[in-house]
């Protein structure tokens, strides 16, 4: 009996220090957070990354392979419960620097660039995307071809800003396009493009997110020549905040450092932007990442990326950040299919 009695003592002990244990270990996991983790990886390594969230799962399209005169046609779709990768119906004609927009069910990828490095040039097209039926059917063309802008979706509706656009109608090269302002917005019920007021920073290789209905336009770089015909760029640190219902724009406080290339996504009404490179005055690949509360005009440091990483994908679901591909090089080499969470406090 008394045998018995030290036993149930022993037990209850050892349950007690388990759930002490636990509840420890919840508490430190929960005072760490933010933290890194990692997850599955994409199936193809690519840059350039313009990913899209539409019911629960994050869209990959086309995309930059090393070396950079390769291109990818390659469409998957990320289950963050499931931790897998899908691959979908290959987008009807290759892409690189094409962005994604989800509406409505359906996903738009709009512009982007055809060819191999040196021979860009910026596509006008539209392909739309069903996941019901896994097919792909033609758009409306943008009104002028386009590549390396950002887009977003407000109330429905497709705005793409900047990026790049030819210079001339038979412009090929990369070397031969500009830096546009430009803003339009599609409305995929009328089918129709309109103009809106043009951003105030001409610029490529910018990210954005949408907050309370608004468009944030971070980062990026200007492109121009020096006297040799070679290509300068050079990064930019500016945050425009475009407000669609009154068709105006706003300069929030900039980044604490000028990113080319990076990734941005919005989770709890701040944005979050990750990794990038620079050009001048020295080549390199950023791990720096930042998160900017637009209540305080204020931007904070994050936990920096565990791979430096331009031209990747970020996209939040729930109170993760997944952050994928890119390169780890300057320029179009070195594609990666590293991705990091990053776990964020509820």
């Amino acid at each position: 009996m008394l045998r018995r009695f030290r036993s149930l003592i022993f037990l209850s002990l050892l349950v007690f220090s388990l759930i002490a244990l636990g509840s420890l270990v919840l508490s430190r996991s929960q005072s760490q957070l933010p933290y890194w983790t990692e997850a599955a990886p994409p199936t193809v390594a690519r840059q350039e990354l313009y990913p899209e969230v539409s019911n629960g799962k994050i869209y990959v399209v086309g995309g930059l392979l090393s070396p950079n005169t390769g291109f990818s046609a390659h469409f998957e779709s990320y289950d963050p419960g499931k931790n897998t990768w899908t691959a979908l119906r290959p987008i009807p004609e290759a892409r690189h620097h094409i962005t994604l927009s989800a509406v409505n069910g359906l996903l738009y990828g709009i512009g982007g660039f055809t060819g191999g490095f040196p021979d860009w040039r910026a596509q006008p097209t539209m392909f739309i995307y069903n996941p019901a039926s896994n097919t792909w059917t033609g758009g409306i063309d943008l009104p002028a071809a386009r590549a390396e802008g950002v887009s977003a979706v407000v109330d429905n509706k497709i705005y793409l800003v900047g990026g790049r656009v030819r210079a001339t109608e038979d412009t090929r090269l990369f070397t031969d396009h500009i830096d546009s302002v430009r803003n339009e917005v599609f409305d995929p019920m009328t089918k129709r493009w309109s103009t809106r007021a043009n951003a105030p920073t001409a610029r490529n290789s910018a990210a954005s997110a949408v907050i309370d209905g608004k468009i944030y336009v971070v980062g990026g770089r200007n492109f121009t020549k020096n006297a040799d015909g070679t290509a300068r760029q050079v990064n930019v640190p500016n945050l425009e905040v475009y407000d669609p219902k009154l068709d105006r724009w706003e300069t929030r406080s900039p980044m604490p450092q000028a990113q080319g290339g990076l990734a941005a996504t919005a989770f709890n009404g701040k944005l979050y932007v990750f990794g990038g490179e620079q050009w001048v005055p020295e080549r390199k690949v950023f791990a720096e990442s930042w998160v900017y509360d637009p209540q305080t005009d204020v931007w904070a440091a994050m936990p920096p990326l565990p791979t430096p990483r331009h031209g990747l994908g970020a996209s939040a679901i729930g109170n993760r950040i997944f952050v994928f591909g890119g390169g780890t090089q300057t320029g179009g080499n070195a594609a990666t299919v590293t991705h990091e969470v990053l776990v964020l406090p509820t």
